[in-house]
């Protein structure tokens, strides 16, 4: 049995209430295919869409396996990749081509249109991949692409986006948020922001991944076990989205021209480097896609 294993993890809450109000389970998901390696679906959940401006959330492994997903495009979000073992290689349409390693922090806004791709060797392999939902003023930006290497970390933790505890990470953000890995060694009382809603993922192995959801009021964040944890959380997104695929738009008709795109070959660029063909676009399904808020 694992150090992680023989000591339970629990999320103790400073402000009106005591412990985690929700807890999201996910699901299994194939990731670029069905042969493709598998991750553990966060968000979006049956019933909470969103956490701030997170709207997605995958988490996978440990695991020895090869990641390997084509170009796809994306619009009106950031990607995020946070690894806690292993090496993932990113290259998009702009021409970047970056390692990603743990502790270090790739970042990509895909704004108004860019297509990109993931793969690695057949390694351990263990993380999380994010998106941010870009604000309406925001998501039509130029789309760009940010590796952090140094990211400022104190008292066991490390500030991957926004701020925490008096530390500031370098990426760039477009509207309040926080994402942080933080080393638990018994317990570990975290300062927040009471107008943020958080969610604590536990990087552990050995159990199947869930996220204690906090709804805003909160001053302190108290994590108690051993282990490595993710924490995201920001101000709850005011808008409503239209997720669908790897576009986050705010009408049908927005997606459906996203695809069109992509379909045809325009707008999203060209992935340099990658041996093999861009991912096909799913068919749109045969209802109208609908603006959804925050909770279903």
């Amino acid at each position: 049995m694992s150090n992680l294993e023989r000591h339970p993890r629990e999320v103790v809450c400073g402000g009106a209430d005591r412990h985690a109000s929700e807890v999201l389970t996910g699901h299994p998901v194939a990731l670029g295919g069905p042969r493709a390696m598998t991750v553990h679906r966060l968000l979006p959940g049956r019933q909470r869409r969103m956490i701030g401006p997170w709207c997605f959330l995958d988490a996978y492994g440990p695991e020895v396996t090869a990641m390997r997903v084509p170009p796809h495009p994306h619009t009106g979000l950031q990607t995020v990749t946070w690894l806690v073992e292993g090496e993932v290689l990113h290259r998009d349409s702009l021409g970047s081509q970056q390692a990603v390693r743990p502790g270090q922090l790739n970042l990509m806004t895909a704004g108004r249109g860019i297509s990109h791709s993931e793969e690695s060797a057949e390694t351990l392999l263990h993380g999380v991949q994010l998106w941010v939902a870009l604000p309406g003023e925001h998501r039509h930006v130029a789309p760009g692409f940010e590796h952090h290497a140094g990211l400022p970390e104190e008292g066991g933790i490390r500030v991957v986006m926004g701020s925490l505890a008096g530390m500031a990470s370098p990426a760039t953000c477009h509207s309040p948020l926080v994402c942080a890995e933080i080393s638990v060694a018994g317990g570990l009382e975290v300062p927040v922001d009471p107008a943020f809603e958080h969610g604590v993922l536990w990087l552990s192995s050995g159990e199947e991944p869930s996220v204690a959801y906090l709804p805003p009021g909160r001053t302190t964040i108290t994590l108690s076990g051993h282990g490595r944890a993710l924490l995201i959380g920001g101000e709850p997104f005011g808008e409503e989205i239209v997720m669908w695929w790897n576009f986050v738009g705010r009408t049908h008709e927005e997606i459906a021209a996203y695809r069109k795109e992509w379909a045809e070959g325009e707008g999203f660029g060209r992935v340099a480097g990658f041996a093999g063909a861009p991912l096909p676009a799913p068919a749109l399904p045969t209802v109208r896609l609908k603006p959804r808020g925050r909770v279903r």
